[in-house]
């Protein structure tokens, strides 16, 4: 189940907070695990035995944690964080990377069976998230829950269940028992909720069509100009998907009560690689930075260990978001970016003028993003030359032209929300009179968006692969 779906959006959700403002404070979280599952389990049902295994190792590692703490035990505590550790990162091992290093090993001449499961919905966010509860217990950052049924919420609260943001139990452990509820907050997360929507449907998926064209076409038919074009969609596209979810989450969150850190803080606008990456999927960054780049040192090391550790937090991000090699050297090539930007060319780059800083980084992130699409190596290194000029089609060509401007007008207003102009100029406007408009754009964005899931049957939402 998607949030940007019918179902959801006039079954599920209504069912879902009509049960829960009418149910007493004490009972609320009980009905939230109930429906979580439910929620997780649409597609696939088998699955929901492994998210309670994985809710009750981590609950019990926390307990014997703590428990081990008080006895002044820290060898036990230790263990017992390994433990949960290795196991956590064994289910997310088998489940999302045996085949490829399976498939790897057999061209190697290597017999190593290819089981062709199906991944678990979400699995790579719900792991990253509850692994590191006993870490944080360990470390006297949160208090062990003692309530299971409150652990087992957090670990499947819907909103950002299967896509994101990642949070981090001690983000949320005073919210899974005291949070507040009212009308302007509700109202607040049915305005978050809907602008999420409207991204998501209205412009990621409309631009996610041309992008489609692209990835699919032959060859020996692509040009410089339609490689282009393809991987601009696809930033696009990416971009409102990913973000537009993340919104969604957050709408959602503050309609039950919960709040959400902010996910996304438009990163096409960044000056830099790295501020690029400070602004995109800042969870998950967030979530690399305390629980490995610092352990591994952090930057309060030598030059020469600080390039490993980047090394080591990218190749991880990296193959983090997929089962696949193509992911792997997408993070490599953002190690080597940020690497050289921490050596010596973020100096330079603060010298030069904005508009060329913004140039050379969505230069940079556009050849990502060609990386991180195109799975198959051989399409990938052919649609990387035809964007440095070596297309087999040529410069350009007919559909090129018929194809840019059947998009322009969804281009150009996808470049323009991707920036925070829109924002300042709403923050600009008379406050009384936007408080009349506004309920009337959110009203209007529910319809638009209504309509097209009503017609549409192309609805795809990328990060559901990680």
């Amino acid at each position: 189940m998607v949030f940007s779906s019918l179902y959801f959006l006039f079954l599920y959700l209504p069912i879902v907070l009509l049960v829960y403002y009418i149910t007493p404070l004490k009972w609320r979280n009980a009905w939230l695990l109930v429906v979580n599952l439910v929620f997780y389990g649409w597609g696939e049902p088998k699955y929901i035995v492994l998210m309670l295994f994985t809710i009750l190792l981590d609950y019990f590692a926390g307990l014997v944690v703590a428990k081990c703490k008080q006895q002044d035990n820290d060898t036990g505590a230790r263990i017992a964080v390994a433990v949960a550790l290795v196991l956590n990162l064994a289910i997310l091992f088998f489940f999302k990377y045996w085949d490829l290093v399976a498939t790897t090993l057999q061209h190697v001449g290597i017999d190593m069976p290819v089981l062709n499961l199906a991944l678990p919905i979400g699995i790579s966010f719900y792991t990253f998230q509850t692994m590191t509860y006993p870490v944080d217990v360990y470390r006297g950052d949160a208090e062990a829950q003692k309530n299971v049924i409150h652990f087992g919420t957090f670990v499947t609260l819907f909103p950002q269940l299967i896509a994101g943001p990642i949070i981090k139990y001690k983000e949320l452990a005073d919210q899974m028992t005291h949070r507040t509820h009212s009308p302007e907050q509700f109202a607040s997360g049915v305005q978050v909720f809907t602008v999420g929507l409207a991204k998501k449907v209205l412009l990621a998926n409309n631009i996610g069509k041309l992008w489609d064209v692209y990835l699919a076409l032959p060859t020996d038919q692509l040009t410089v100009a339609g490689a282009w074009l393809g991987v601009l969609a696809f930033s696009l596209q990416l971009y409102f998907d990913f973000s537009g979810y993340s919104d969604m989450a957050v709408g959602l969150g503050r309609m039950l009560g919960f709040e959400f850190l902010r996910n996304f803080n438009y990163p096409y606008i960044s000056k830099s690689v790295t501020e690029f990456w400070r602004r995109w999927h800042i969870s998950l960054g967030s979530w690399f930075r305390e629980y490995l780049y610092i352990p591994l040192g952090g930057n309060r090391v030598s030059k020469p260990r600080l390039f490993f550790n980047l090394f080591v937090v990218w190749a991880a991000t990296g193959i983090w978001h997929g089962a696949s090699w193509n992911f792997l050297i997408w993070g490599l090539y953002f190690a080597v970016l940020v690497i050289l930007e921490k050596a010596f060319l973020g100096k330079v780059l603060q010298k030069l003028p904005a508009a060329v800083q913004h140039v050379y980084t969505l230069f940079l992130v556009l050849v990502s993003w060609a990386i991180f699409a195109v799975e198959d190596f051989g399409h990938m290194g052919i649609y990387l030359k035809a964007m440095f000029g070596f297309a087999p089609g040529g410069l350009t060509s007919p559909s090129v032209s018929y194809y840019f401007a059947s998009f322009l007008p969804t281009l150009l207003i996808g470049c323009v929300a991707s920036t925070p102009l829109a924002a300042k100029l709403w923050r600009k406007l008379p406050e009384r009179p936007m408080k009349v408009v506004l309920p009337v754009l959110v009203l209007t964005g529910l319809i638009f968006s209504t309509a097209y899931l009503v017609d549409a049957s192309y609805n795809p939402f990328l990060y559901f692969r990680f």
